[in-house]
């Protein structure tokens, strides 16, 4: 702003007493100060408050001036509070010195002088970011030029002040500014996200305001740039896919300008996130082609050449021959009308970035395709040694889920769930069939399991829990009732502890002094009560078939 403007804002209250040649000069700042020598808080182009304390007699006037000028502020405003009239011989310092002066009314206070100028700074500092911004998503539109979010990201900080992250819908740092402070834990994005996705699923208007750590943060979503503000569509279809823009302040007081400002930076970043969209496009493809062979029942030999060409562009500088894993996730919402496999493609996408990440180039390698409800990712791993199997290497289950549960569990919120699995390593074309059946029963396992986000993996599936989840739920309880309501019965009567009994004995594979040890019973103790479970359900604990019954009955009851 000018100083002119100042001049001709009655409300301030200023008097011109000098520089009036010089009204054209630019004010970046404000400062109020009663120091001497103020000169290591100046930077240039302030307007410098002062209440005159410093001045002791007439000769004070003249170093004070000086020293200002020297830093380089653009004028100096005097109250009249402290000493009625600003004295002379500051009017003629400033003369001499070619500093505007101007004389502040006792009845203004700095305060008000200081907010006006804040505002119009910060205001027109916007502006021109505006302006920026603009340039920036024109260049970054038409091709890769423009620099990436990061360039946007430096802007704000460098123009405005604001320190912001992009984050990805499980709390992944996707972009950040690269000084002004330490980075941002990995906990607090992920708080970051489940607060974000939570409001959204809630539909609380954004910017979304939160508080972490002593410091407030707001977040403002990031959508597709090819999808109108004004469409109809459910926010379950994209809130586990689009990322965020975390600012740390407080926008709940922001001036309509900044906010739209803010806006503005958030679609430019969707250009970007539209655009690493686009490049999965071939991997999607890739996926698509090898999936439609292995369900057609093509020769292995077919989908071995499909692989061939596929391993260069999934893992590139590794061979041609890697070996594969495949990850299958469903998304299922309550009622049924949301397609689900988009949605599982993004977020398997996504939950995929960060434990195959090994830098920058080789982050986002995976390549995921969706059939109905169910995406499923073809993934690719350096091949290991053959003197393994390589059951043992690639990804886990319980790692993909767990770094992103929190986030997920916010946005799938009471009416959806996220079911991973995971087969085992496979090292040839003719393994991907059964690991595909292997990934997909391994999903059908966790979708048995209580809880918004869970995931099994290929060592579940020669278990007893594979069998148990699908069991028909009249058949476990006619099972149970049969084995144990008598021992449950007996128990309410007598508070005989038999059911606690019948567990310590298995767990213990029919040990009578372990099981004596655990329970701090005497081994005739044990005896007696093991006799008694015999006696009242007829079977016969020393028997194995017998001991398998009561070890299903108790997994299932």
């Amino acid at each position: 702003m000018r100083l002119r403007a100042l001049l001709d804002t009655d409300a301030l209250g200023l008097k011109l007493l000098g520089g009036e040649d010089e009204l054209d000069r630019t004010v970046r700042g404000v400062m109020t100060t009663d120091l001497r020598d103020p000169s290591r808080y100046l930077s240039g182009g302030e307007l410098v408050l002062t209440g005159l304390a410093w001045r002791r007699d007439a000769s004070d006037s003249e170093p004070f001036v000086r020293i200002l000028v020297q830093e380089g502020v653009a004028a100096l405003a005097a109250g009249e509070a402290e000493l009625g009239d600003v004295p002379d011989d500051l009017v003629v310092a400033c003369a001499r010195h070619r500093l505007p002066l101007f004389a502040v009314h006792e009845s203004v206070a700095f305060a008000t002088i200081t907010e006006h100028v804040v505002r119009q700074v910060s205001g027109e500092r916007a502006g021109d970011l505006a302006a920026v911004v603009d340039r920036h998503r024109r260049m970054m539109t038409s091709g890769p030029a423009g620099g990436g979010p990061d360039v946007v990201l430096d802007l704000l900080g460098s123009d405005l002040d604001l320190r912001a992250w992009i984050l990805s819908p499980t709390g992944r740092l996707i972009a950040g500014p690269e000084a002004g402070g330490p980075a941002l834990p990995a906990e607090t994005c992920g708080r970051l996200a489940a607060e974000h996705l939570t409001a959204t699923r809630t539909g609380r208007r954004a910017p979304h305001r939160v508080l972490l750590g002593g410091s407030t943060y707001s977040l403002f979503p990031i959508r597709s740039t090819g999808r109108s503000p004004q469409a109809a569509r459910d926010v379950r279809e994209t809130v586990l896919s689009d990322w965020l823009l975390a600012v740390e302040a407080d926008a709940g007081d922001w001036a309509e300008e900044r906010l739209d400002l803010l806006h503005g930076v958030t679609q430019l970043i969707a250009v970007e996130r539209d655009r690493r969209d686009a490049a999965r496009t071939v991997r999607r493809r890739l996926a698509q082609e090898v999936l439609e062979l292995v369900q057609t029942g093509a020769a292995p030999a077919e989908i071995a050449a499909r692989l061939r060409v596929a391993a260069p562009v999934l893992l590139p500088g590794l061979g041609t021959a890697p070996h594969w894993q495949v990850v299958v996730a469903r998304v299922d919402w309550d009622g049924g009308e949301i397609e689900g496999g988009p949605v599982a493609q993004a977020v398997l996408e996504e939950i995929l970035v960060d434990p195959l990440s090994s830098g920058p180039e080789h982050s986002d390698r995976i390549a995921v395709a969706h059939t109905g409800d169910e995406a499923i990712a073809l993934v690719p791993l350096p091949a290991v040694s053959t003197e393994h199997d390589g059951s043992e290497s690639g990804i886990l289950a319980d790692a993909l889920l767990e770094s992103v549960r929190d986030p997920l569990t916010s946005g799938l919120d009471d009416d959806g769930q996220l079911t991973l699995g995971v087969s085992a390593t496979v090292h040839s074309a003719e393994g991907l069939r059964g690991a595909l059946e292997e990934a997909r029963h391994a999903r059908r396992v966790a979708a048995a399991r209580p809880g918004r986000v869970c995931a099994a993996g290929h060592q579940e599936l020669a278990s007893h829990v594979l069998l148990l989840p699908f069991v028909p739920d009249d058949v476990r309880r006619a099972f149970t009732a049969r084995l144990l309501d008598p021992l449950r019965d007996y128990d309410r009567r007598h508070r005989a502890e038999l059911i606690p009994t019948l567990e310590a004995f298995l767990d213990c594979d029919g040990s009578w002094t372990r099981c004596a040890t655990r329970l701090h019973l005497h081994v005739n103790t044990l005896r007696y009560r093991v006799g008694r479970i015999e006696q009242l359900t007829g079977r016969d604990l020393s028997r194995l078939e017998d001991k398998l019954d009561f070890f299903l009955a108790l997994r299932m009851s």
